[in-house]
């Protein structure tokens, strides 16, 4: 069994504003996310500039917030929250859902690129490329914040996490940074530059909803279900239930993304705009 290492959730605190590892993983992950989209779009001219990557930060910032809170209220507690909209509105608490802040990252995306004429497949492409950066430091600050921990287990690398019922369990938020953090990364990174598959609009978003999708799978085996929902049909997890669309829609732009090749007119005609 390992320690639970003793960190404080808050980095430091000045009178009312703190600081906490999950804030600085958000704000990390996006300027990390950004600097690296940059130089994709620099590698591959798809359509994208870098005044595009620096105008949606702020756009994504709002979706992530707005999504992940909506798809908490919605999907895991909605009696609590529509009988008390209030309560919607303190973040601060906690409850921030990843499906419900993807989709309203899709849709922001997709407002964004409708309105500067930008090809939505290949700005969602990029976004894939750069999420698991994200992952990977948002599932450390869940661990680090002792949430979303796994099930009992006696493995030797169970932990005891505070505020538990005192059992060792599962570490799964390390399970998921590896899986849907490091290893995902790699993947994206090899499918990048090895196949050069940003140059097929649709693909690299496809694998990265297909892998994230089965990786969450295979992780919530091991991760504690939501205490109010439980087991779905005995076995399964709302957050397994809530991946099949993912993965099904990730089958579905793996395969439309074979019929659609970025010609060297498009990319000539962003390479002057970056």
């Amino acid at each position: 069994m390992i320690d639970f290492p003793n960190i404080n959730p808050v980095i430091f605190s000045v009178g009312p504003l703190a600081v906490s590892w999950y804030s600085l993983s958000y704000i990390v992950g996006i300027l990390l996310g950004w600097y690296y989209a940059n130089k994709l779009i620099l590698l591959y001219p798809i359509g994208i500039s870098r005044q595009h990557t620096e105008d949606f930060i702020s756009w994504a910032i709002i979706a992530i917030i707005i999504g992940g809170r909506l798809g908490h209220v919605l999907f895991y507690d909605p009696e609590k929250y529509l009988s008390n909209p209030i309560e919607i509105l303190k973040t601060y608490e906690g409850g921030m859902s990843f499906h419900g802040g993807i989709f309203g990252v899709g849709v922001a995306a997709y407002l964004y690129c409708k309105k500067n004429q930008i090809r939505f497949l290949s700005f969602s492409d990029v976004l894939a490329i750069v999420a698991p950066i994200g992952l990977f430091l948002g599932r450390i600050a869940n661990f680090i914040n002792a949430e979303l921990y796994g099930r009992q287990t006696n493995v030797p690398w169970a932990v005891i996490f505070p505020h538990s019922d005192g059992f060792p369990r599962h570490p799964s938020q390390l399970y998921e940074a590896l899986l849907e953090g490091l290893f995902l990364f790699w993947i994206m990174l090899y499918f990048t530059y090895k196949s050069k598959f940003l140059l097929n609009p649709g693909r690299m978003s496809g694998i990265f909803l297909i892998f994230y999708g089965s990786f969450r799978v295979l992780v919530e085996f091991f991760r504690e279900p939501d205490v109010k929902i439980g087991f779905i049909f005995k076995y399964f997890t709302l957050g397994q239930i809530l991946c099949i669309p993912m993965i099904l829609l990730g089958a579905y732009l793996w395969n439309h993304s074979t019929k659609n090749t970025i010609k060297n007119g498009d990319r000539l005609k962003n390479k002057v705009n970056n």
